[in-house]
């Protein structure tokens, strides 16, 4: 790995690590946001959705976007959108002027986001180097989830909660600063190729709308109708556009289509985890901003060193399908374990099981990136994988949606029923967490009953070697 190429490689994993930072940590200063601001539990949700909603719709335009005109300069732009994205939202007064700083951040994270594995495909060609490149990639993903929850913690224990978003600036503007001099420019196949900005459109207004149907009671039927037509209307563009944003060959594979649909399940209840636990505690326990973000931290870090360490043992002994099943039944106990949380727990009996058992993630999500970019042809791996991060977005925000609804109208409930704060909002999240179990337990299903495992041809010995199942030709 050539030293410019390695420092090209830092300033991408570095760029990664500011998106990843300001996912999880948000998690841990949502209810000091929530009593700062006035935020409604529908509004301290958009904080979240707002975010994923715009990084998941714009992943497929942005990453086509930075064929046609460069993949550095879509870099750059991205990059600058979310450091001035970050400094309104640390800047916010209000919650209006949160949320839209939340959406912009989004959009920037998408565009920096969409274009970084291109980036990284060009500069390290070879098959074992571009591996070594992505597991330093992942590593940076997976370490942002563990800093994100303790500093998230510290500054607002510290500071206050805009300085969870201001820190993002001096790191934006020494990604900035290094990316000109060490990622190689790229000219672009220009704009005569052309980009489905309609399609964009729908696809960014239907998401939109279907999370406000889960988050919105009073325009439900309204939004959910609006949802289902511009959907409807993005499936219709994309079968006849001249340049489709996401040919719809793509999803002839079971393969393909199958784990997308796995992942929108299994993101959307082990996201939701991250959030209602931390609200658990704060909420219920009475934890500070810091003692939330400690107490998180050993599953972040169960993941990070099951997926870096165990995994790609586990998948070369047992196979993909076989490794996400164990993973995502590991993940059905930690839920089944949060259903009988008490509105008194305690760490290290209550907790600390469920911390552990959700490394099953870390088994679960390498393994089903394997399965569903199995099933692409080899002329789709670049649209197959911004399908694959737009539904893990998409199931991101659904599930953080849904559940929070969820155990927001048991709370209400419970709450009028004469039950005590700390009992009325323990009994909605432990109804979240059998929810979020039973979308796992569905992702044990499908990936038992919809997912293949690769196709085995035989060896000169008669043993058998594996081999992606191929998609079906257009």
């Amino acid at each position: 790995m050539g030293t410019n190429r390695g420092a090209a490689l830092a300033v991408l994993a570095a760029g990664m690590l500011m998106t990843v930072l300001d996912g999880s940590i948000v998690t841990v200063a949502m209810p000091v946001m929530q009593a700062d601001l006035g935020l409604s539990p529908a509004g301290l949700t958009w904080v979240v959705n707002a975010y994923l909603i715009a990084f998941g719709s714009l992943l497929l335009l942005a990453g086509r976007i930075g064929d046609l005109l460069g993949r550095r300069r879509i870099l750059l732009a991205g990059t600058a959108v979310f450091v001035l994205a970050s400094a309104l939202a640390g800047l916010a007064t209000g919650p209006a002027m949160l949320i839209a700083a939340r959406f912009l951040q989004g959009a920037g994270s998408a565009m920096s986001s969409a274009v970084s594995l291109g980036i990284i495909v060009t500069l390290f060609p070879a098959p074992a180097e571009r591996a070594k490149a992505f597991g330093v990639f992942a590593f940076t993903g997976a370490a942002g989830a563990s800093i994100g929850q303790v500093l998230g913690g510290v500054l607002t224990d510290l500071l206050s909660w805009h300085w969870i978003f201001l820190i993002n600036v001096p790191i934006g503007v020494a990604a900035l600063a290094l990316t000109v001099p060490f990622v190689p420019a790229d000219r672009g196949l220009g704009l005569r190729a052309g980009a489905d900005v309609l399609g964009a459109v729908l696809v960014t207004t239907g998401l939109m709308t279907g999370i406000a149907a889960v988050v919105q009671p009073a325009g439900r039927v309204l939004f959910s109708v609006a949802a289902v037509l511009l959907l409807a209307g993005f499936v219709a563009r994309q079968a006849t556009a001249r340049t489709p944003l996401m040919p719809l060959r793509v999803l002839r594979s079971r393969q393909v289509a199958g784990a997308n649909v796995l992942q929108i399940l299994m993101i959307g209840a082990m996201f939701s985890f991250q959030i209602l636990v931390a609200l658990y505690m704060q909420r219920v326990l009475h934890y500070t901003a810091l003692q939330t973000g400690l107490a998180m931290l050993p599953a972040a870090l169960a993941i990070a060193v099951v997926s870096l360490l165990v995994s790609a043992r586990v998948i070369a002994r047992a196979g993909e399908r076989a490794t996400l099943i164990i993973g995502l039944a590991l993940l059905v106990l930690a839920m089944a374990w949060l259903t009988r949380l008490p509105a008194d727990a305690r760490f290290a009996p209550d907790l600390l099981p469920v911390m552990l058992l959700i490394a099953g993630g870390g088994l679960a999500l390498p393994a089903i990136t394997g399965l569903g970019m199995s099933g692409a042809r080899a002329d789709d791996a670049g649209l197959a994988s911004g399908l694959f991060n737009t539904t893990q977005q998409l199931g991101m925000a659904l599930g953080v949606a849904a559940l929070s609804t969820v155990a927001a109208s048991r709370t209400a409930g419970r709450l009028a029923d004469g039950a005590t704060e700390a009992v009325a909002l323990t009994d909605g999240y432990r109804l979240a967490f059998t929810v979020s179990a039973a979308l796992l337990a569905a992702s044990i299903l499908v990936a038992a009953l919809v997912l293949r495992a690769p196709v085995r041809p035989a060896r000169t010995d008669g043993s058998q070697v594996a081999e992606p199942e191929p998609a079906a030709r257009a």
